[in-house]
């Protein structure tokens, strides 16, 4: 019985958790959309099939409300100028195979010209359907229709039934990256504590440069998350979480090219010092101590940047900062035998300084102190483009609720202004 249970209760639990999941969300919205919008498409079009409104439905009901918003839009510019185009050739030539041509070049020039963005080959498509049936001005108007009940449809739904919020998703995306940051820390601290030959070093190179496509791929998630957050309602702090998430991967980001600066750095000294090894045995064991150490920042470093609630934030940074503590002695640590190995053989001082330099400039982007001066400098400069926007948006209305006042005769336009010396 309590077997029967247990499943029962891990079955719930799995429920809720693709319940909560945003693309199960996604998809289930995506779908009710078009059904919705086919279903008023079916009473208003004279069309028997009118697919093209599910198919803008789903389209417009995009990721999140502001990109729905801004999406639906400019698909509906981009099909009703397909249409006039279509229309226009159909009353002049006809449909042809060189018509077809100039139909499409025309199109994709009225797409750039309307700007509609990524939806320039939409255009030409609308405009060939159009053409290509006999009934053109009917077709043709229905088409309108019914990207226009698409278009409503699909930004009602948005209104109505708030998009998932993004966030989480990013943050399992920026965890992740410090987590394989960390794990190539780990290697090479290893690869250093002993002998490293010239090809592990180069490999663990390549490795930190590959992590600039995991920042493409991290950088793609946050921008949905950032999206996401834009004119939804189940978020009120949008602001502090877009620049939260922004400036912890900017600090990331950093902290990637550090450590392929520090790769190459090893590598070079792997191609001085071959056949022997990088360090000797208690300055290579402090640098893969050191290494792992700034690993483990690394990672309660996302950890911070990612926790919501404030008690979790709260523990985290005490974590962070007590692991920058203990990375600070241990490099400290590395600085006195580094300088010690020095005095005793000054090849390559260059490298093994660079080493320190380069762990040291890790540390520092990860300090609380300089994050916390950050955060305050983005969200200063977050807080007045949105004083200025509003400030904008209020003195166009202004402008627009303004009474014009009488207009002159023409004879008095022309006529100089009378100054107090003429009088």
């Amino acid at each position: 019985m309590r077997d029967v249970r247990g499943a029962w209760a891990m079955a719930g639990a799995q429920l809720r958790k693709w319940h909560q999941e945003p693309v199960v969300v996604q998809s289930v919205r995506s779908a009710a959309a078009a059904t919705v919008a086919y279903v008023i498409a079916l009473r208003l079009s004279p069309e028997p099939a009118p697919l093209t409104a599910p198919l803008t439905a789903l389209l417009v009901v995009q990721v999140t409300l502001y990109a729905t918003l801004t999406t639906g839009i400019r698909r509906v510019n981009s099909v009703v100028a397909g249409v006039v185009v279509a229309i226009a050739f159909s009353v002049l030539v006809g449909l042809t195979w060189w018509s077809l041509a100039l139909l499409i070049l025309a199109s994709l020039a009225v797409g750039h010209l309307v700007r509609v963005s990524e939806f320039v080959p939409e255009v030409a498509i609308s405009a060939m359907l159009v053409l290509g049936v006999t009934r053109v001005g009917d077709t043709a108007w229905a088409r309108v229709l019914e990207t226009l009940i698409g278009a409503v449809v699909g930004l009602g739904c948005n209104l109505l039934f708030a998009p998932p919020v993004w966030v989480g998703a990013a943050g399992e995306s920026i965890e992740d990256l410090a987590r394989r940051v960390r794990q190539l820390m780990l290697r090479m601290g290893e690869e250093a504590a002993g002998r490293t030959p010239v090809e592990h070093a180069t490999a663990r190179l390549h490795e930190a440069r590959r992590l600039d496509h995991d920042i493409v791929q991290v950088d793609a998630a946050l921008r949905q998350a950032e999206d996401s957050l834009k004119l939804n309602p189940r978020v009120r702090e949008g602001l502090l979480h877009r620049i939260v998430l922004r400036t912890g991967l900017d600090t990331l980001e950093i902290c990637t090219v550090v450590l392929r600066v520090l790769a190459r750095t090893l590598t070079d000294l792997a191609k001085e010092r071959d056949p022997d090894p990088l360090f000797e045995p208690q300055v290579g064991a402090t640098l893969e101590q050191l290494l792992s150490e700034v690993g483990d920042a690394v990672v309660s470093f996302a950890v911070l940047v990612t926790t919501d609630i404030s008690q979790n934030a709260e523990s985290a940074e005490a974590r962070l900062a007590a692991e920058l503590s203990t990375a600070a002695a241990t490099r400290d640590k590395l600085a006195q035998l580094l300088l010690e190995e020095v005095q005793r053989d000054a090849r390559q001082w260059q490298l093994h300084g660079a080493v320190l330099t380069e762990v040291n400039r890790i540390l520092d982007e990860l300090d609380t102190e300089h994050r916390s001066r950050r955060l305050l400098e983005e969200l200063d400069r977050g807080t007045r483009e949105e004083r200025e926007r509003r400030h904008h948006l209020i003195r166009l209305r202004r402008r627009l609720r303004m009474p014009r006042g009488p207009r002159r005769p023409r004879s008095d336009r022309n006529r100089p202004p009378v100054s107090g010396r003429s009088l």
